[in-house]
C-alpha cells in the first residue's frame, strides 16, 4: 500500500465537520482510502451503485438514524443525488443530539452535481478534499519517470508491465466515454468526444483555441467548450488560466490546457514504453503538464495556479499565488536534468517580481542560477510547497 497524504486532510476534516466529501476521478482510490481511515472506528459503508444498498436508503433519514454512532461512508453520491437534502436534515438533527463531527464520509468521482446539490442544501456542513493520482510526493520521488510514463491512477502505476497499465488506462478512457460522461452530461457521441480528448492530448499545454478544435470536430466553438468544461468537472482536464497583474505588458488572455494524468495523455497517444515517450513530440509538454499536477497538488490549499505569457514573449510555466507570508513563486519547468531556462523567463520575472522564482528540472542538484532564480529537482519543490501546507 502506498500511503495518502490525503488521509490526514480528511481525518482533520471529519474531526471538525459532520460530513466531508472526497472527490476525485474514479479509480483514484477513494474506496480504499475511506475503508482505511474508518478502519478501528464503528463505521458503515454503503455503495450506491449497488441496488441493494440503495433500497436501504428508501427512507434515508429512518435507516441513518440507526447508525447515528457511526461514520457512514456513502459511495459514489451522484447516483442519489437526492440524499444531500436528507442529509441536512440528519445532521442538524445529530448536532442537537450531540452527534457535531464525522457523520458521514461522502465520495463522488466528479465535482460536478456534487458540488452543485451539497453547496445548496450543506452549507455549513460540508468540507471539501480532492484526491488526485498518486504523486511524486507519495511514491517518495523514488520512481517518477514510471509515476510520468504510467500515470497515477493507482492500477495503472502499480501494474505487472508497461503492456498491462496501457491496456488498463484504455478501459478506462472506455469506461469513462461509454457510461460515467453520458451520467454526468448531456448526451455526447462517445467518438466525438474521444476524438476531442485525443486532439488535447496532442495539444497537451497550448493555448485553447476551442474555434481550431471544433473545425476538426465538425461541431461550434461553444459546444467543444461545453465538453471541455465537461472533462473539466470530471477532473481529467484541466484549464490553466493566464495571470492577470498591471504590468503594462500585453498578456496572453486564453487558457492553457492539460489532459491531467499523464498516464491518459500517453494512453490516448498510444504510448506504451519510456522509449516510445522520449520520441514521441508530446514528450516536453506531457512532462510539463506531469510537473505542474504535481506542484499544484503539492501546494497548500487554497493557492491561485496559472501561467504569465505576454506577447513579446516573455513567460513563466507556472504561477503559484500561495498567500500570506509567502507570497507568489514562479515555476519554469524543464525535461533535462539540468536547468537553463529561456531569456523570456527572466523577463518575466522581472515583470511580476515573485517572492521565489525556480527552475523546475528532472535532476536532483538545487543551485543558483542567478540572484533571483534558482534550479531544483521537481520531488525537492514538491516538498517544499508540501512544508507550507
Amino acid at each position: 500500500m502506498i500511503p495518502r497524504t490525503a488521509r490526514s486532510r480528511v481525518e482533520a476534516a471529519l474531526a471538525r465537520q459532520a460530513a466531508v466529501a472526497l472527490i476525485g476521478p474514479r479509480q483514484v482510490g477513494k474506496t480504499t482510502l475511506a475503508h482505511e481511515i474508518a478502519a478501528g472506528r464503528p463505521s458503515l459503508y454503503l455503495d450506491l451503485e449497488a441496488t441493494a444498498d440503495k433500497d436501504k436508503l428508501s427512507d434515508p433519514v429512518l435507516f441513518l438514524g440507526r447508525h447515528a454512532d457511526e461514520l457512514v461512508i456513502l459511495d459514489e453520491i451522484h447516483r442519489v443525488p437526492s440524499l444531500f437534502e436528507a442529509l441536512r436534515g440528519i445532521i442538524d438533527a445529530g448536532r442537537l443530539a450531540g452527534h457535531r463531527t464525522g457523520r458521514f464520509l461522502i465520495l463522488g468521482s466528479a465535482g460536478i452535481d456534487l458540488l452543485r446539490q451539497s453547496g445548496e442544501t450543506l452549507a455549513g456542513r460540508i468540507a471539501y478534499v480532492d484526491l488526485a493520482p498518486f504523486s511524486a510526493i507519495e511514491v517518495d520521488g523514488a520512481d517518477l519517470v514510471t509515476l510520468w510514463l504510467r500515470g497515477g491512477f493507482p492500477d495503472s502505476f502499480l501494474a505487472a508491465s508497461d503492456t498491462d497499465s496501457l491496456a488498463l488506462r484504455r478501459s478506462f478512457i472506455r469506461t469513462y466515454l461509454e457510461r460515467d460522461v453520458p451520467m454526468f452530461g448531456p448526451r455526447i457521441p462517445a467518438e466525438t468526444l474521444e476524438r476531442l480528448w485525443i486532439m488535447l492530448a496532442h495539444n497537451q499545454g497550448t493555448l485553447l483555441n476551442a474555434s481550431r478544435l471544433a473545425s476538426g470536430l465538425a461541431v461550434s466553438a461553444p459546444t467543444v467548450t461545453g465538453y471541455i468544461g465537461l472533462l473539466v468537472d470530471l477532473l481529467l482536464v484541466r484549464r490553466l488560466p493566464p495571470f492577470h497583474a498591471n504590468v503594462g505588458k500585453r498578456l496572453v488572455k486564453s487558457p492553457k490546457t492539460y489532459v491531467r494524468d499523464s498516464g491518459l495523455t500517453h494512453a490516448l497517444l498510444g504510448i506504451e514504453t519510456y522509449d516510445d515517450l522520449l520520441g514521441h513530440p508530446v514528450s516536453g509538454p506531457s512532462w510539463e503538464g506531469f510537473v505542474i499536477e504535481n506542484l499544484i497538488g503539492a501546494a497548500p490549499d487554497r493557492t491561485r495556479a496559472s501561467f504569465f505569457r505576454t506577447a513579446n514573449g516573455a513567460e513563466i510555466d507556472l504561477l503559484l499565488e500561495l498567500g500570506g507570508r509567502h507570497g507568489t513563486w514562479a515555476v519554469e519547468i524543464k525535461r533535462s536534468l539540468s536547468a537553463k531556462p529561456e531569456r523570456g523567463f527572466y523577463r518575466a520575472v522581472e515583470d511580476i517580481q515573485p517572492a521565489k522564482a525556480f527552475v523546475a528540472h528532472a535532476g536532483e542538484d538545487r543551485y543558483p542560477l542567478s540572484e533571483r532564480v534558482e534550479a531544483i529537482g521537481v520531488w525537492e519543490l514538491a516538498q517544499a510547497l508540501t512544508g507550507l501546507s
